[in-house]
Protein backbone atom coordinates (compact mmCIF):
# COMPACT_ATOMS: atom_id res chain seq x y z
CA UNK A 1 0.00 0.00 0.00
CA UNK A 2 1.38 3.42 -0.88
CA UNK A 3 1.61 6.39 1.43
CA UNK A 4 -0.74 8.42 -0.79
CA UNK A 5 -3.42 5.77 -0.45
CA UNK A 6 -3.06 5.73 3.34
CA UNK A 7 -3.45 9.50 3.48
CA UNK A 8 -6.78 9.22 1.68
CA UNK A 9 -8.16 6.70 4.20
CA UNK A 10 -10.88 7.80 6.54
CA UNK A 11 -10.25 7.54 10.27
CA UNK A 12 -12.51 4.51 10.46
CA UNK A 13 -10.76 2.72 7.57
CA UNK A 14 -7.30 3.43 9.00
CA UNK A 15 -8.40 2.22 12.43
CA UNK A 16 -9.88 -0.96 10.95
CA UNK A 17 -6.64 -1.70 9.12
CA UNK A 18 -4.64 -1.02 12.28
CA UNK A 19 -6.84 -3.36 14.30
CA UNK A 20 -6.42 -6.08 11.66
CA UNK A 21 -2.64 -5.73 11.78
CA UNK A 22 -2.58 -5.90 15.58
CA UNK A 23 -4.85 -8.96 15.61
CA UNK A 24 -2.71 -10.79 13.05
CA UNK A 25 0.53 -10.04 14.90
CA UNK A 26 -0.90 -10.94 18.31
CA UNK A 27 -2.31 -14.20 16.95
CA UNK A 28 1.07 -15.16 15.55
CA UNK A 29 -0.38 -15.43 12.03
CA UNK A 30 2.61 -13.81 10.32
CA UNK A 31 6.29 -14.74 10.19
CA UNK A 32 8.83 -12.46 11.89
CA UNK A 33 9.93 -10.56 8.77
CA UNK A 34 6.33 -9.87 7.77
CA UNK A 35 5.54 -8.87 11.36
CA UNK A 36 8.19 -6.17 11.14
CA UNK A 37 6.66 -4.84 7.91
CA UNK A 38 3.19 -4.98 9.47
CA UNK A 39 4.47 -3.14 12.54
CA UNK A 40 5.89 -0.37 10.34
CA UNK A 41 2.60 -0.12 8.47
CA UNK A 42 0.77 0.02 11.80
CA UNK A 43 2.94 2.91 13.01
CA UNK A 44 2.08 4.84 9.84
CA UNK A 45 -1.65 4.16 10.33
CA UNK A 46 -1.42 5.14 14.00
CA UNK A 47 0.20 8.48 13.10
CA UNK A 48 -2.54 9.09 10.55
CA UNK A 49 -5.29 8.35 13.08
CA UNK A 50 -3.68 10.67 15.63
CA UNK A 51 -3.42 13.41 13.00
CA UNK A 52 -7.10 13.08 12.08
CA UNK A 53 -8.11 13.17 15.75
CA UNK A 54 -5.92 16.22 16.35
CA UNK A 55 -7.51 18.05 13.42
CA UNK A 56 -10.99 17.17 14.70
CA UNK A 57 -10.11 18.44 18.17
CA UNK A 58 -8.83 21.73 16.73
CA UNK A 59 -12.04 22.18 14.72
CA UNK A 60 -14.17 21.51 17.80
CA UNK A 61 -12.16 24.04 19.81
CA UNK A 62 -12.54 26.67 17.09
CA UNK A 63 -16.28 26.05 16.85
CA UNK A 64 -16.65 26.22 20.61
CA UNK A 65 -14.70 29.48 20.81
CA UNK A 66 -16.63 31.07 17.94
CA UNK A 67 -19.98 30.14 19.49
CA UNK A 68 -19.07 31.30 22.99
CA UNK A 69 -20.52 29.37 25.88
CA UNK A 70 -22.49 26.38 24.74
CA UNK A 71 -25.77 25.69 26.54
CA UNK A 72 -26.78 22.07 26.81
CA UNK A 73 -30.48 21.40 26.31
CA UNK A 74 -32.09 20.75 29.67
CA UNK A 75 -29.29 22.50 31.53
CA UNK A 76 -30.42 24.44 34.55
CA UNK A 77 -29.60 28.16 34.56
CA UNK A 78 -27.14 29.47 37.13
CA UNK A 79 -28.85 30.78 40.27
CA UNK A 80 -26.72 33.93 40.09
CA UNK A 81 -28.05 34.73 36.60
CA UNK A 82 -31.55 35.41 37.95
CA UNK A 83 -30.39 37.66 40.79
Amino acid sequence: MTTDKKKSLSFEDALTQLETIVTRIEAGQVPLEESIDCYAQGITLLKQCRGILSQAEEKIQLLSESQGAVTVEGELPDEDADA
